[in-house]
């Protein structure tokens, strides 16, 4: 009997694009890698065991998958098939229970931890009996059905301004170069001002070593203190020029000779209005400080964003970036080349700066307030109820 021939393949461009992708791919699993390259020497003709020669497998293993390639699936084809494996250890009921173990905090079952881990959910399943036993890779897994990871947390805070809106929207209102609902004039400009406070002078015991071959710079964990200093800066938004120098403390001073920096040279000192964005630290706080501001140069106007909401200040972009960039890793031998480093690094910047993509709009602002609305509305709705149901019950008198 003539032995079967080997199956033809044949593929478009698109399709062998994809395939040569994975096949010279360095991060595709190797089996799907050389799987890919099967089907591809399959389509350029060759025999089954030429194949099997040049990629070091057997010939079943390239007839296994030159028969199983299919077109229209493309390279999903090339993947292993579900598998029905060994049946599940642990009930539906089981799996219920650890999830909503998971969506506990550990004070409310009693244990003296901050947040679960996976370890100390399986051991908090099997003291409560909810399984005879369980592993903390067996936690993972169920865990991930859901996407639950109660190892993490993420900080929050309430909105406590009751202004928070309209602030928020004048601050956004201005970052659109608008004011009152009037479009800014082009002698008119927006900046941002705040306060990076305690940047130390750590000077470490040994040398900071650079990086090498398959080494990463290397910085000693000892140190000696050499003090701290403030760094104040303003950010013109719209032409993403930044202005700062250095001070021992902040304080009503130091604020007053940054703005005196900007304020007295072009074009700043010439322009219509100069509108300074700060947040409620107490260098530039309240009515005062804004008449203040006014009085030293009548075409400054002091704009505050709400009450814990620094983020809509968008110097504390900048500050993020000095802080990835100059100040990370600390090793500095004094306070003089902290300073250096932050003003030399400031012209640096301004060489190339561009404007920052904001996309907090006064839209997401309201559909921010109408979350804010429905989450109080709902919390409202069950503070309610629960006083109903601890009411006591009222008798109507007979009629």
């Amino acid at each position: 009997m003539p032995a079967p021939s080997a199956r033809q393949i044949t593929m478009t461009a698109a399709e062998r694009r994809r395939l040569k992708q994975i096949a010279h791919s360095h991060t595709a699993p190797h089996q799907l890698v050389i799987r890919a390259r099967i089907v591809l020497d399959a389509a350029h003709g060759h025999s089954n065991n030429a194949i099997a020669q040049r990629h070091q497998v057997s010939v079943d293993t390239v007839r296994l998958w030159r028969g199983r390639y299919d077109s229209r699936n493309g390279p999903a084809s090339l993947r292993d098939r579900r598998r029905s494996g060994r049946p599940r250890q642990f009930t539906p009921i089981q799996i219920a229970e650890v999830k909503a173990l998971a969506c506990q905090l550990p004070a409310e079952s009693g244990a003296p931890l901050s947040r679960w881990s996976s370890s100390e959910l399986a051991r908090e399943v099997v003291t409560r009996g909810l399984a005879v036993a369980i592993s903390a890779s067996s936690v993972r897994r169920i865990l991930a059905e859901d996407t639950l990871k109660p190892w993490q947390h993420q900080s929050w805070i309430f909105i406590r301004d009751p202004a928070f809106s309209v602030k928020a929207a004048r601050v956004l209102e201005l970052y659109a170069r608008h004011w009152d609902g009037t479009a800014l004039g082009d002698d008119e400009y927006v900046i941002s001002a705040d306060e990076k406070t305690s940047i130390q002078a750590r000077c470490r015991c040994h040398p900071t070593l650079p990086p090498g071959r398959s080494r990463m710079m290397r910085v000693n964990h000892d140190y000696d203190r050499g003090g701290a200093l403030a760094y104040l800066a303003a950010y013109d938004v719209h032409h993403a020029r930044v202005f700062g120098r250095t001070s021992a403390k902040t304080g009503i001073v130091p604020f007053m000779d940054l703005v005196e920096q900007v304020m007295t040279q072009q074009p700043y000192a010439s322009a219509r209005r100069v509108f300074w964005i700060t947040d409620n630290g107490s260098s530039h706080r309240g009515k005062a400080a804004a008449d203040r501001l006014t009085a030293r140069f009548p075409n400054a106007i002091l704009v505050h964003t709400p009450v814990h909401a620094s983020w809509l200040n968008q110097v504390e972009i900048y500050f993020s970036i000095v802080q990835r960039k100059v100040v990370t890793p600390n090793d500095f031998t004094s306070l003089d080349q902290v300073e250096d480093r932050l003003i030399a690094f400031e012209r640096r910047y301004n060489e190339t700066a561009r404007p920052f993509r904001w996309k907090f709009t006064p839209a997401d602002l309201e559909d921010l307030m109408a979350r804010i609305e429905r989450h109080e509305q709902k919390e409202r709705n069950l503070q309610q109820h629960d006083h109903c149901e601890h009411q006591p019950a009222v008798l109507a008198p007979a009629a």
